[in-house]
């Protein structure tokens, strides 16, 4: 049953590598610069790798729109996802899969009443308009550089299209790893909360996490997705919107990777915090958006001729309703999943304002005289306790969340055996990991229980100042953090009433 809900995001890697394949080597096909197969195998060996060890930044920035904690759920937010773009594909535009799977995720958070984080929502929304004009931008500016170099350089034109070729082919690799660094969340970013697999060592050389997995299942699918299905968006890439040379494709591909590469490095934004310069969000960005925001700067650098503002204004018209229509099929078909195959949606969740946690929010600076209303009443909407604390209550945004957050009902349980044989000792520091072991056979209520007990058996445990320098340190927390409850949660019975 596992593996059949992760079809449907097999279903979306294998649409997003026939389609955005042709945003790493689509100008390079176009203008016979390489062959199709030689351009698939390459993109195909380094987007698994980019998957596996570059994607983990952009899901995080992904999970917290919305996450969607279910098998079912997830299986029917891809799929919706993955539809939407095929569609897409069947009609020769390249899409953009990360505006798809954001419209299907808000499309569940409206149908299980979920919140949406709209500050996650207003930063990948805002790399819609950042990442086409930044991919122009690098393409005018490379593009400026490479045609002075040849100019001041005068190689003969034999010795100029090998070193192309070589160049496309070197450039398009990076293109493939951005590309599954950066869109692999959009893959598998909705199964990472319900992930079914656990931490696994390869032939003793190095260690797969769960989600590392999902990655590598979902890379496979894209690099199926391009060696079967690519060709044809290649052609409208590589040459419908803008005739190329090969040079400029060659600073197409360039900019479109560095825009991919800046929007999911990990180690980048740490290198921007450390030496106090701002950090670039890490957000799953389209590629197709930057490889058309590229074409259109080489465009626009010759002065707009040759630019087919039709085929540009179908591509605008996709990327406009992608999210749109991927909302409207995540809806009806989680309506069908829960109601007709009878399938969990979502993890039924309550959320209570008990003593402790006024005392809990009390000690974190949050008091509203109004909380103490609702004191042991039992939610199953967070969008209805929302409504009450902004009706009732003078809190801010920031700190109504942290009272539905804090009020969320999580029963962990201790396992000795999950001790035993699913937790790596080495990814704790010695001091976190003493303070864990003195926690075998608790039980909590709520999760913040858990990591109030933690922090006052190690300082380890607790967060440090929220400054550029820390941020590294917080977010390998969160992770720990978010593990355990994952792995220590008390899973509801079978014939537990949905939502």
């Amino acid at each position: 049953m596992t593996f059949l809900f992760l079809s449907s995001g097999l279903f979306l890697g294998w649409s997003l590598g026939a389609n955005d394949a042709a945003n790493v080597f689509g100008t390079a096909v176009g203008t016979k610069m390489l062959r199709f197969k030689t351009a698939a195998l390459i993109a195909g060996v380094f987007v698994i790798i980019g998957a596996v060890w570059g994607g983990g930044g952009t899901t995080h920035t992904l999970g917290k729109l919305g996450a969607v904690n279910a098998l079912a759920g997830s299986f029917t937010v891809a799929l919706a996802a993955a539809l939407t773009v095929f569609w897409m594909t069947r009609l020769r535009l390249p899409v953009s899969t990360s505006q798809a799977i954001v419209g299907a995720i808000i499309g569940w958070n409206i149908f299980t009443s979920s919140i949406t984080d709209y500050n996650s929502l207003i930063t990948i929304v805002s790399t819609w308009i950042v990442c086409p004009v930044l991919a122009a931008v690098f393409a005018m500016l490379l593009y400026t550089l490479v045609r002075f170099y040849l100019n001041r350089s005068r190689q003969h034109i034999l010795r100029i299209d090998m070193r192309t070729r070589i160049g496309l082919i070197l450039v398009g690799a990076f293109g493939a790893y951005s590309l599954g660094a950066n869109n692999i969340a959009n893959v598998m970013g909705v199964f990472v909360p319900a992930s079914p697999f656990k931490e696994m060592s390869v032939l003793g050389l190095f260690t797969l996490s769960g989600s590392q997995i999902l990655f590598l299942i979902g890379g496979l699918a894209i690099a199926v997705g391009i060696f079967t299905y690519s060709h044809k968006v290649m052609e409208t890439v590589g040459g419908s919107l803008l005739r190329l040379s090969p040079m400029a494709a060659l600073v197409v591909v360039l900019a479109e990777a560095l825009v991919l590469f800046l929007f999911s490095s990990e180690a980048l934004e740490q290198w921007l915090l450390t030496h106090g310069l701002p950090a670039i969000p890490l957000v799953p960005v389209s590629s197709s958006q930057a490889v058309v925001g590229a074409v259109i700067g080489i465009g626009l650098l010759k002065g707009g001729r040759g630019i087919r503002y039709r085929v540009l204004s179908e591509i605008a018209a996709g990327w406009a309703s992608t999210p749109i229509v991927a909302g409207i099929i995540t809806f009806v078909a989680l309506f069908f999943v829960q109601n007709v195959f009878d399938q969990k949606i979502s993890e039924r969740t309550e959320y209570r304002l008990s003593e402790p946690v006024i005392a809990y929010l009390q000690s974190q600076g949050i008091e509203d005289a109004n909380l103490g209303n609702w004191t042991e009443r039992t939610f199953i909407n967070p969008l209805r306790l929302q409504s009450r604390l902004r009706k009732t209550t003078q809190l801010n945004e920031a700190q109504r969340r942290t009272v539905i957050e804090s009020a969320r009902i999580t029963p962990l349980y201790m396992a000795a055996l999950i001790f035993e044989k699913d937790l790596d000792k080495e990814w704790f520091t010695s001091a976190q990991w003493q303070a864990l072991q003195m926690t075998i056979g608790k039980t909590y209520t709520y999760e913040w229980q858990l990591f109030e007990d933690l922090q006052a058996k190690s300082a380890d445990w607790k967060f440090k100042e929220d400054t550029r320098l820390n941020k590294s340190y917080n977010k390998e927390l969160q992770e720990k953090r978010d593990f355990l409850v994952m792995m220590f949660r008390v899973k509801p019975a079978p014939d537990e009433d949905e939502m």
